[in-house]
């Protein structure tokens, strides 16, 4: 086995040159000689998964493919081989190459880069190579062969530089950030804008993570650019069709962490934590907030006694690749049973007068009795957009209200009204989309719908209710 970390070997200097030679040529033959050169003075050797690991960046170094993405489980040394160990022996395969190391901070990337540094300064007769001694920052140094070594994190520009190889590992630092919806865009927007735009013609890209969550960096290029991606995906419980022919069940790195000690680990931090992390297969939160299936589906029923058309706004428009949010509008009617049905869901991804005409359109098509609801955002921007809409809606009742607590909280009285078994939907092309939008919420990908039907229930729900008139005989009083 192999502990985390690499360890500071003292070269031995006095070797003849011809087995320093002999030596070199084995270490640059592959990277399993090179990390052995690098153990050799420890009782640590690479495991299994290690020895898989290094054929894959060797593969990847001599050009069979161009992205790799590595999804092991915390502890499992992928660091230690991909951003510590092969770094030094990329050098030794592309010697003027420049290679960009990028992290959830520049405190880690740092960390990878003094590793790698100290590991070349350490093994320099053994490489044939050293670190340009004018050039050793930390951050970004050279090496006495002409290769060039930057460390940058997530949330750092790295315009100015180019890369024939970009090492991104443990992109997302802790649960928190894996389930904010705009740090993960933020990796994403960084991924896309910084990343593959600083690559060199043929340049690589080696993604080394843990998952956190669906829509994390990994599951986004999987799921946008999958078959860009030679994927090394390594479970603590093997599964069925293992990589390396793990019987189902069996530990990844049992001299490391047995199966009792993986689960007990299980037990600790739950299926939805143990599912993501180790086994590399993030899920939805069961915790889901609403019991898809006590909503009915339904034909259309006109006896309503107050119908709201509520809309949620999305910032951007669709252009080239991106995935925006929708925006969204749906109606909702009260009926005098006091159930809820679902009428329609109108959605658009376009431009400001495309949203604008399509909510105009809507409103002439549902009839001046539907009650229209919009978002005001804050701030006088979001003042001065419903104020807009409220004018090319007049004759229309238009209600304008502000969103307060988090989106989730919002949803609780909907909710709440699904368990009970009062929403129902009529079924129609779209139902499909909303029921299994609202089923992944508030884990899913996109929740323009949710916050679209919330905000039509809510409206509904602060009109007081028609009187019900309840006739009554002679006798019975």
């Amino acid at each position: 086995m192999i502990r985390v970390g690499v360890p500071e070997i003292p070269e031995n200097d006095s070797y003849p040159i011809e087995q320093t030679l002999f030596l070199r040529s084995q270490i640059r033959g592959t990277l399993r000689s090179w990390a052995e050169e690098v153990l050799n003075d420890t009782s640590y050797r690479p495991a299994a998964h290690h020895l898989y690991l290094m054929s894959e960046l060797e593969r990847l170094s001599g050009g069979e493919y161009d992205r790799l993405m590595i999804l092991m489980p915390p502890g499992s040394a992928k660091s230690t081989y991909a951003s510590i160990i092969f770094p030094a022996w990329w050098f030794t395969q592309h010697p003027g190459s420049s290679l960009i190391s990028a992290s959830h901070s520049l405190s880690l990337a740092k960390h990878f880069s003094r590793r790698v540094r100290s590991l070349i300064l350490d093994k320099h007769r053994r490489l044939g190579f050293c670190v340009a001694r004018d050039q050793r920052a930390v951050e970004a140094w050279t090496t006495s062969c002409g290769g060039e070594y930057l460390s940058v994190g997530v949330h750092g520009a790295i315009t100015g530089r180019r890369a024939d190889l970009v090492i991104i590992d443990d992109p997302i630092k802790s649960q928190a950030d894996a389930e904010s919806r705009r740090q993960r865009e933020h990796i994403w927007d960084w991924y896309k804008s910084d990343v593959t735009t600083r690559l060199k013609p043929g340049g690589k890209v080696i993604l080394i993570m843990t998952r956190w969550h669906p829509d994390d960096l990994g599951g986004q290029l999987l799921d946008k650019s999958k078959g860009e991606w030679h994927v090394v995906r390594l479970p603590a419980l093997a599964e069925s069709d293992d990589p390396l022919g793990r019987p189902v069940g069996s530990p990844l790195w049992p001299d490391w962490e047995d199966y009792d000690a993986l689960t007990r680990k299980r037990e600790l931090i739950g299926e939805r934590a143990w599912s993501a992390l180790f086994q590399q297969n993030p899920l939805p939160s069961s915790d889901r907030l609403f019991s898809i299936d006590r909503i009915s589906v339904v034909q259309p029923d006109l006896d309503s006694e107050a119908t709201v058309r509520a809309w949620d706004l999305a910032a951007t428009g669709q252009t080239g690749r991106n995935d925006p949010d929708w925006t969204v509008g749906i109606k909702l009617s009260r009926q005098k049973t006091g159930r809820y049905l679902i009428l329609d869901v109108a959605r658009i991804r376009g431009t400001p007068h495309q949203v604008e005409e399509l909510i105009v359109n809507t409103a002439h098509k549902d009839g001046k009795k539907v009650i229209v609801a919009i978002p005001e955002d804050p701030g006088q921007a979001g003042k001065s957009q419903s104020a807009y809409l409220t004018r090319q809606l007049a004759g229309f009742h238009v209600i304008s209200s502000r969103e307060t607590g988090s989106k989730a909280t919002r949803a609780m009285p909907l909710a709440s009204q699904v368990e009970a078994g009062n929403v129902a939907i009529i079924r129609a092309d779209w139902s499909r989309t909303l029921i299994d939008e609202m089923r992944d919420f508030p884990w899913g990908k996109k929740d323009d719908q949710v916050d679209a039907l919330v905000r039509a229930f809510a409206t509904l729900t602060t009109r007081p209710r028609s009187p019900t008139s309840i006739t009554v005989s002679l006798l019975g009083r």
